[in-house]
């Protein structure tokens, strides 16, 4: 469930404990459990665009 993911067109990092407010994503949402229409709240780009982070 802590799994980040980094867009990799701006380097934005969707952090699962965080959640993204704007998107109206609850904190503790797993990244792989995001509604497939959610983009990048930074460039607006798709999910395709991410990638879990190793770190």
């Amino acid at each position: 469930m802590d799994d980040r993911y980094v867009c990799l067109l701006c380097g934005y990092t969707y952090d699962p404990k965080r959640g993204d407010a704007k998107g109206g994503i609850e904190p503790g949402t797993p990244g792989d459990k995001l509604p497939p229409d959610w983009r990048c709240p930074s460039c607006a780009t798709s999910q395709d665009n991410f990638a879990k982070r190793d770190d």
